[in-house]
């Protein structure tokens, strides 16, 4: 795991290593053990490492043989071995045992399509000297970052967005698109960010950009679901046995690891399958009150045996972190359980420096309780189409809390215009309320709705689940899933590597039909069946809880107080009616609604503004 970033200029000129310095020392913390750079004429490579494989000889940026391609690269190829062992057989000749040497050997091999060997988390450059051409490519599921700018006489690239800022004459405005998506999704929702002028390259894409300017973006790999109708137990004993082996291979470092644990079934999971193989450390955290996750954690470490290490994250601490923590995240990202992570990641760190995690397994079986809705909704949504728009007038005339309301208004709505994913923080009317901006640019833009079609249109004629998945798949997961995970764990130079984002076990998973996922009253159903007799039972049937943050009790203290004088403070006057904040929080904190997830969302910005549009961005290296 690492921190890569670099230039490639359109005119004869050589990228500063001063400049190339700035780039790489405010991403240190994802590469506090060594540092590397090489520049010719247009090209500048820098790299920050965090060593994982090939200790003494893992080196970036790194070449082939006659120096013709060059590459920095951040992630780990879980089957390099395997590959290597083939470029051997096919007579390529190899320097260093390291897997970034067999990225620049594929790339020989197979050129773009080099991307279609790998198993793992990636986010690459190559230089490839005698086409005069980048390459760069990001991971299937977009575990690791890559982000961009591109304009007329430069192309910019880095795992962080303030690489990009610590450029030479790179300004700083928000991308106006970006902040209306933003109060929705809770998160930019790729290729977007928050800045005005740089871009994600979305997960399963490749650049190609050429020495004369010319850019395009390809789509290697789409994660599409394909129910096959098969056994039952056939699909258990194929998740169990390509689970286990996503673990083996994700277990591949030459330094310790661990995992983290929390009372759910994932990480359980995750966590008893490595202790089949080795001894293992696992952490936790939580807060004070009836979710408190450490509780069921220690339970379930003393049941699969591991070194328990857990963390209780007082209000105090969860605050006083915040603004360190959303430096880190480079863009807003308005969830909660993103600060949870921070913590848990600095416990881990204490101790190894790899860590396993449960990512990605609701995403792909099915874990969320709003995958159970369609389920629910079918009497109404079985009813003729006049039928269900006589209904739905019918709700909207009903009073705001009478009962049943909101059960006709979502039957009777399309799962289009009704499902954008797991997080909807503000509505369209609510927007209008809150943003000081010209009306016509809340009718112009291209709005939540309209980004998840482009996914929906590729599901017509799939299951509302498998549709739901994969709205998921491509909009929540590398957008706040990911982010934060990658984001809140290299802040404290920690890898975090997540086997059920492997694609062979996506390959298993996107087979399975929405009878079996969800069934019986329950998510992840087939999941849960897969891991009877390997998880404690304790875990198999708890509810998903997540991160469970206690915002709403804390805005009505003294918490909330400090939060709207913090946001009032912030300048984001010009965006936001801090008179609607302060009508949100006062109902709030007068029993009158929740409005703690909008006045978070509101509050995240601000933070945000504070440490990207307001402070130098230079500075930023000596402050944190």
């Amino acid at each position: 795991m690492c921190g890569i970033t670099g230039v490639l200029y359109f005119e004869d000129r050589e990228p500063s290593e001063s400049m190339l310095k700035n780039m790489t020392d405010i991403i240190h913390h994802r590469g506090p053990n060594d540092v590397g750079f090489w520049t010719e004429n247009r090209i500048g490579l820098g790299f920050k490492r965090l060593s994982i494989i090939d200790l003494g000889e893992g080196h970036q940026p790194l070449s082939n043989e006659d120096d013709s391609v060059w590459i920095v690269f951040n992630g780990e190829i879980y089957n390099y071995k395997e590959l290597r062992a083939m470029l051997l057989d096919r007579g390529h000749k190899f320097k260093t045992n390291s897997d970034t040497e067999v990225i620049v050997h594929l790339y020989e091999e197979f050129g773009e399509e080099c991307v279609k060997y790998m198993r793992g988390m990636f986010g690459f450059v190559i230089w490839d000297r005698n086409k005069k051409e980048l390459f760069g490519a990001r991971d299937h599921f977009g575990i690791k970052p890559f982000y961009y700018h591109y304009s007329g006489r430069q192309f910019l690239f880095g795992s962080e967005i303030k690489s990009l800022l610590a450029a030479e004459g790179m300004n700083r405005s928000i991308h106006q698109d970006s902040l209306l998506n933003y109060l929705t999704f809770q998160y930019v929702p790729e290729p977007n960010t928050m800045f005005d002028g740089v871009q994600k390259l979305p997960p399963a894409h490749y650049v190609k950009v050429s020495f004369n300017g010319q850019m395009s973006i390809h789509r290697y790999w789409d994660p599409m679901f394909d129910p096959v109708d098969r056994p039952f137990d056939e699909y258990v004993e194929q998740i169990r046995h390509t689970l286990r082996d996503s673990v083996k291979h994700h277990l591949v470092s030459d330094v310790e690891r661990g995992c983290f644990l929390s009372s759910g079934i994932d990480s359980t999971a995750i966590a008893t399958m490595i202790k089949e193989i080795e001894p293992l450390r696992t952490f936790s955290v939580g807060f004070e009150g009836a979710n408190n996750e450490t509780i069921i954690a220690r339970q379930t470490a003393a049941a699969i045996g591991t070194m328990h290490y857990d963390k209780m994250i007082s209000e105090k601490d969860f605050f006083s972190t915040l603004p360190k923590a959303v430096w880190h995240q480079d863009e807003p990202v308005a969830d909660p359980s993103a600060i949870a992570l921070y913590h848990v990641a600095g416990l881990a760190s204490e101790h190894v420096t790899v860590v396993l995690s449960g990512e990605g397994a609701d995403e792909l079986f099915g874990g969320y309780r709003i995958y159970r809705e369609p389920q629910a909704l079918r009497p109404l949504q079985a009813l003729p189409v006049p039928l269900q728009r006589v209904i739905h007038r019918m709700a909207q005339a009903l009073p705001g809390g009478f009962p049943g309301r909101g059960y006709m208004l979502r039957g009777t709505t399309p799962l289009e215009e009704r499902f954008l994913g797991n997080a909807k923080i503000y509505t369209e009317d609510m927007k209008s309320e809150i943003l000081r901006m010209d009306r016509e640019a809340l009718r112009q833009y291209k709005n939540p709705f309209q980004i998840a079609g482009d996914y929906y249109n590729k599901t017509i004629g799939q299951d509302p689940v498998t549709r739901m998945q994969y709205i998921d798949m491509n909009l929540w997961m590398p957008g706040d899933i990911l982010m934060k995970a990658d984001k809140m764990t290299m802040a404290h130079s920690l890898e975090l590597r997540v086997p059920f984002l492997d694609k062979e076990v996506f390959e298993i998973a996107r087979r399975i039909p929405a009878k079996y996922r969800i069934a019986n009253g329950t998510t992840k159903y087939i999941f849960r069946k897969a891991m009877e007799g390997i998880i404690p039972d304790f875990i198999l049937n708890r509810p998903k809880l997540g991160f469970p943050v206690p915002l709403r009790d804390w805005m009505k203290g003294n918490s909330g107080l400090a939060i709207l004088e913090q946001i009032k403070a912030s300048g984001i006057e010009d965006y936001i009616q801090i008179s609607a904040v302060e009508n949100m929080l006062a109902k709030h904190r007068a029993g009158q609604g929740d409005y703690a997830r909008r006045i978070w969302t509101i509050y995240i910005f601000a933070l945000w503004y504070v440490a990207y549009m307001k402070e130098d961005i230079q500075l930023a290296v000596s402050l944190r």
